[in-house]
């Protein structure tokens, strides 16, 4: 086995732990698994500096959707701590005008009194077509979004708002990097996960069959091994 490492494990827009319940006991033996806290900034720089101020002095980190976003922005403050990159159904690229638009839709929707709503309007998005009307997935989908609540999905989508473009930043990662995506991904579809496995050197990159954008749940036993040969490497 590889060296043991702290594991810092970013979730996505919406998502709690719970994102990742079936890989913290998988990854659990290469290291001790920490879920970072992403609510409490809307901005992204602020996100980043905040989960690394508690963050141990080098670790591997793996961010899934917004949390990718987040591990590009920690990317750019600590480089020198992180040993070792995954990016799971993310992109490198910043907001289109039109996603922000959306973006800026959903929060005032939000505000408006109908969050509630919100998580089974983006079912079809988020999962993949034979899932979408699986309950226990779909649960974790509307559970995770009502323990994130109201102010903090705001202050998250904020946060995705403000990222800026990170393809120049893909050619000075030098750790070793996975990049997973699933195959039927809608919200970061696999051509911007190969965009981010062809712009950094020696990255591998995996694509999940007969899935979609919320691999770590729909697909947990491909995820964790891709993550345990990463974490092997």
């Amino acid at each position: 086995m590889a060296e043991t490492l702290p594991i810092i494990l970013v979730p996505g827009l919406n998502c709690t732990a719970r994102i990742y319940r079936a890989q913290i006991e998988a990854l659990w033996r290469y290291g001790q698994v920490m879920v970072a806290d992403h609510r409490c900034d809307a901005d992204i720089k602020a996100t980043a500096a905040r989960i690394l101020s508690y963050a141990p002095p080098r670790f591997a980190l793996a961010g899934f959707s917004f949390g990718g976003y987040i591990a590009f922005e920690m990317m750019r403050q600590a480089s020198e701590r992180i040993a070792k990159l995954a990016l799971l159904d993310t992109s490198a690229r910043p907001d289109t005008a039109e996603q922000t638009a959306a973006r800026k839709t959903r929060i005032a929707m939000a505000q408006s009194g109908r969050y509630g709503e919100i998580s089974g309007l983006m079912i079809p998005l988020l999962l993949h077509r034979d899932r979408q009307t699986d309950a226990e997935i779909t649960g974790i989908v509307h559970q995770m979004s009502e323990e994130t609540g109201l102010e903090a999905s705001v202050r998250e989508l904020q946060a995705i708002m403000s990222r800026p473009d990170s393809r120049p930043l893909l050619p000075s990662i030098r750790c070793p990097t996975l990049v997973l995506v699933g195959d039927a991904d809608l919200v970061t579809p696999p051509e911007v996960s190969r965009e981010i496995a062809g712009g950094i050197a020696g990255a591998r990159l995996e694509i999940v069959p007969q899935c979609g954008h919320m691999s770590p749940i729909e697909r947990p036993e491909a995820v964790n091994a891709a993550l345990a040969a990463w974490l092997e490497t």
